[in-house]
């Protein structure tokens, strides 16, 4: 099974990490393609004014200057040699709950996923 993970905090986020190492107990084709830095609240948008720079870190481990969603296009259509059986998004560092799931990026990346027919979840912490 191919995964793609993706999230709103960042590649270099913890819970993106997390999740990358549960991930990995379900598959060895586990693929990260977040964003560079924080994008958190920017919702389902997409870079349309700043071209998008992709940036290999590690084996499979991609930083995208742009958004969740096109992090998750990024992965889907051009990085991962063929489509994801299972997307990813998250864990965000926050609830996400009521109206706040409208602006989340997070979510967003699962939404992406939803309308490229692929399987998407988005997961969130509340702290307390």
């Amino acid at each position: 099974m191919r995964i793609l993970l993706t999230n709103d905090d960042g590649i270099h986020a913890e819970g993106l990490a997390s999740l990358e190492r549960i991930a990995r107990t379900l598959s060895d084709d586990v693929w990260v393609v977040a964003p560079e830095q924080d994008q958190s609240g920017y919702a389902h948008s997409l870079s349309i004014s700043e071209p998008l720079r992709l940036r290999k870190i590690g084996e499979k481990h991609y930083a995208v200057r742009g958004t969740p969603t096109d992090c998750v296009i990024m992965g889907t259509k051009k990085i991962l040699p063929g489509p994801p059986d299972l997307i990813l998004s998250g864990v965000n560092s926050g609830a996400n709950i009521a109206d706040d799931v409208t602006y989340s990026g997070t979510v967003a990346g699962a939404m992406e996923g939803a309308l490229l027919g692929v399987r998407s979840i988005a997961v969130s912490q509340a702290y307390s």
